[in-house]
C-alpha cells in the first residue's frame, strides 16, 4: 500500500532491523546494552515470519508495528489473537495519517492470517479506536508484603507438599503452553492469552526468570532492585494445592525481599488465601480489543452454559465488510453462533465495531448505551446479553 511517496510493507530480509532499533529508541526511549540481543532476536523472529511492517520513504523508515500470534481465552475456550505491539511514528512524521494507514494495512493482513480477534496496551487510544479497537479489560497487580504470604489459611484435603514440581527450561516451551492452556480452561478464565512455543522458549531461556512447571501450573518470577522486590509474572494453577505450592515458593524469600507484586486476575485467590488480607489488588495498564472476525469470534468463544438467547445485531464496521450487515446472535448450550439475518423488522441491536468488541469483552449493556456505542434494540434483552459475556476480562502478559 502507498501513502503519497510512502511505502507500507513488511520487513524484507534486505532491510537493516538498526533502523527499527533508532525508531524505538526515539520512539520509546533507550534500550539498555542488557536488552538489545533479546530485543534484536524477537524481532529478527518478527520479520522471518513477515509479522512487522514498516512504512518506508524509500529506504528511510518512517513508522513501524508488529503483531505477535496468540490464542486468547474466553470463558474457558481459545481462539487465535493477533497482539499488536510497538506502534510507532517518527516524531518528525506525526500528524500526516501515517499511523492510521498502517494499522489500516496491518488490520488486513491479521484478518488474512486468520486471526479473530486483536489485542493492544494502547499509547494513542484515538488512533486505535478510528481503526475499531475498544477498551475491554486490565492487567492487574497484587501487591502485598512478604511475610503476609509466609502464613496461608488451613485448606483441609489439598497438601502443597504433595504437588509435584520442577525447575523448567527452553525445552519445556510446549509443555507449559499446554499447562497455561489448561489452567485457563478450567477456570473459565476471560481474557488471558498463550504465546506460541517459540515466544515461550525465549521467556523460559532469559536468566533472570525463574520458573517452575507442575503438572496443572506454571510459576515465573524474577527480582527486582537487587533483592528489595519479587516480580511475579505469572502464578497459574489449576488446583488449590498447586496455586499454595507456587505461593510458598514466593515467600519463601521473605527473608529478603520486602514486598511481593504479582500480575494477577481481579479476583485471584491470594486475597483469601493469606490470613491477614493484604494484598492491595490494582488495575495497573488497560488494553483494547477488537473483533476481526465477527463470526469466528463468537463462534469460537465460550458461554455460561445452561443460557440461551436469540437476539438481532446490526453490526457497522468500515473497516472490515465482512462483518458489516444484519446478524442473528444465538446463544445455546455454552455455545454461540453469528448468522447473517435480514432483521427487516428493525428490531435490531445497533453497534459499530467498537461497541461490538466492549461487548464481546464483557462491557454492560447500559454502559455502551451511555457511552454511544450501542442503540436500538430490545432492552429486555441487555440483562441477557451481559450474562452471556460477562466475567473479568483481564490479561498477565504486557507484550
Amino acid at each position: 500500500m502507498r501513502l503519497g511517496s510512502l511505502e507500507i510493507r513488511p520487513f524484507s530480509p534486505a532491510d537493516d532491523i538498526k533502523a527499527e532499533l533508532d525508531l524505538s529508541i526515539r520512539a520509546f526511549g533507550p534500550i539498555s546494552a542488557a536488552r538489545r540481543p533479546g530485543w534484536a532476536a524477537s524481532v529478527q523472529a518478527s520479520v522471518d515470519a513477515r509479522q512487522i511492517f514498516g512504512v518506508f520513504d524509500g529506504t528511510r523508515l518512517v513508522a513501524s508495528a508488529r503483531y505477535h500470534p496468540m490464542r486468547q481465552w474466553w470463558n474457558g475456550r481459545s481462539l487465535p489473537m493477533a497482539g499488536v505491539a510497538g506502534v510507532k511514528v517518527a516524531p518528525e512524521e506525526r500528524g500526516r495519517g501515517v499511523g492510521r494507514a498502517m494499522m489500516s494495512v496491518l488490520l488486513t493482513e491479521m484478518a488474512a492470517q486468520g486471526s479473530a480477534l486483536s489485542v493492544l496496551f494502547p499509547t494513542i487510544a484515538p488512533l486505535y479506536r478510528a481503526a475499531g479497537w475498544e477498551f475491554a479489560g486490565g492487567l492487574y497487580e497484587a501487591v502485598l508484603p512478604s511475610h503476609a504470604l509466609r502464613a496461608l489459611t488451613p485448606a483441609a484435603g489439598h497438601d502443597a507438599t504433595a504437588v509435584k514440581f520442577r525447575r523448567a527450561t527452553p525445552a519445556d516451551d510446549a509443555a507449559v503452553v499446554e499447562v497455561l492452556d489448561r489452567v485457563h480452561q478450567s477456570l473459565r478464565n476471560c481474557g488471558p492469552n498463550t504465546r506460541e512455543p517459540a515466544a515461550m522458549t525465549r521467556w523460559l531461556d532469559d536468566e533472570d526468570h525463574f520458573t517452575y512447571l507442575a503438572d496443572d501450573g506454571f510459576l515465573s518470577y524474577r527480582w527486582v532492585n537487587g533483592h528489595d522486590q519479587v516480580d511475579v509474572q505469572v502464578l497459574a494453577a489449576a488446583s488449590a494445592a498447586t496455586a499454595r505450592a507456587f505461593w510458598h515458593i514466593v515467600a519463601s524469600h521473605a527473608t529478603m525481599a520486602d514486598r511481593v507484586r504479582a500480575r494477577v486476575a481481579p479476583d485471584d485467590a491470594v486475597t483469601w488465601l493469606t490470613k491477614d488480607p493484604a494484598a492491595e489488588i490494582k488495575r495497573r495498564e488497560t488494553w483494547m480489543l477488537r473483533v476481526i472476525d465477527a463470526e469466528g469470534a463468537i463462534a469460537g468463544r465460550g458461554f455460561p452454559s445452561g443460557m440461551s438467547l436469540a437476539v438481532p445485531l446490526e453490526i457497522a464496521d468500515e473497516s472490515l465488510p465482512a462483518n458489516d450487515g444484519n446478524w442473528m446472535l444465538e446463544v445455546a448450550d455454552g455455545q454461540a453462533r453469528l448468522a447473517r439475518s435480514d432483521n427487516r423488522a428493525g428490531s435490531a441491536l445497533k453497534l459499530g465495531i467498537r461497541g461490538f468488541s466492549a461487548l464481546y469483552a464483557g462491557v454492560r449493556l447500559s454502559t455502551l448505551r451511555l457511552a454511544g456505542l450501542a442503540s436500538g434494540g430490545d432492552p429486555a434483552d441487555d440483562a441477557s446479553l451481559d450474562s452471556a459475556f460477562g466475567g473479568p476480562a483481564f490479561m498477565i502478559d504486557y507484550f
